[in-house]
């Protein structure tokens, strides 16, 4: 059975490299596809609760969003004060941001005692969605960026940002953004016999209508939780990630990998024996799969 076991392993590892190998060879289509699909130049805002979320499982996305061309900006809920190092947590993010190519300038961290860093304090979602809508008004955001409803971790801070995105995004309370095309205009009226309920309903971008809808309305994505089996798989989840991936899916390369780690080796406050198994191990750090709400 040790045999067995040994040519399981070495048979998932060579799938797993041979999927990024093929990954690597079309690289440069999938990008265009992604382009075309998340549109040119857009303003994308990261929305997390922690400092170190935006390592720990969004980094393949922002280096992903950053390789297609889109300026990323970060917007964080709260200074990471759980353990009273919010100060110090917030320098660490600064620096991982800097490692993940997002200048200070674009980085907004808040610090109200309505957002705490506690898992078990429920955050009003309706003040979140409402500070929310504050800063991408202020940025002219047409991207946003989150978590789904399971928080990837399960965390109940993770878990309201998501909570607060959703029902922006239900009430039509997210502002209409106008699109640059690729000659420098605007595209503000893609397809005239779009209706106007077309607009009001964002389905799949699959479908032509939800796609003119993304064009002209600032569009949301949401990181996939996936199970604990898959979480720790690293490079080995890439088959199942493939088959069952959402709308969007980014992998990084070798270096953006190392670039990654990086980022999340700037908090230094957080590397405990656990997480730095969790850099070693979990998909978050070389795989990002989104659903477009």
């Amino acid at each position: 059975m040790g045999i067995v076991g040994v040519l399981c392993v070495a048979m998932a590892v060579f799938l797993a490299w041979g999927f990024l190998r093929l990954w690597d060879s079309s690289a440069q289509t999938r990008s265009l596809e992604l382009a075309g699909l998340l549109g040119g130049g857009r303003q994308a805002l990261l929305v997390t609760a922690h400092p170190d979320d935006e390592a720990m499982f969004f980094a393949p996305t922002v280096l992903g969003l950053t390789r297609l061309g889109h300026q990323v900006s970060l917007l964080c809920f709260s200074t990471g004060n759980y353990y009273n190092q919010g100060e110090n947590r917030k320098k660490e993010l600064l620096q991982s941001c800097d490692v993940l190519g997002i200048p200070p300038s674009r980085v907004m961290v808040i610090d109200n005692r309505h957002f705490p860093d506690d898992p078990s304090v429920q955050w009003d979602t309706t003040r979140v969605a409402s500070t929310l809508l504050q800063h991408i008004g202020v940025n002219g955001t047409d991207l946003v960026v989150t978590f789904d409803a399971g928080g990837v971790s399960g965390h109940s801070n993770h878990m309201a940002l998501y909570s607060a995105v959703r029902n922006l995004h239900s009430e039509a309370k997210l502002p209409k953004v106008p699109r640059r095309s690729s000659h420098g205009g605007y595209l503000e009226h893609i397809r005239q016999d779009v209706s106007d309920q077309e607009k009001q309903q964002p389905k799949r971008v699959t479908c032509s209508g939800a796609f003119i809808h993304s064009l002209l309305w600032c569009s949301v994505l949401t990181l996939q939780s996936v199970n604990l089996l898959r979480k720790y798989l690293s490079l080995l989840d890439l088959p199942f990630s493939l088959l069952w991936a959402q709308d969007v899916l980014f992998l990084l390369s070798s270096e953006e990998a190392t670039q990654a780690k990086r980022a999340m080796s700037c908090h230094h406050s957080q590397l405990l024996w656990f997480r730095r198994l969790y850099v070693l191990f979990s998909r978050y750090m070389r795989i990002n799969t989104l659903h477009i709400l």
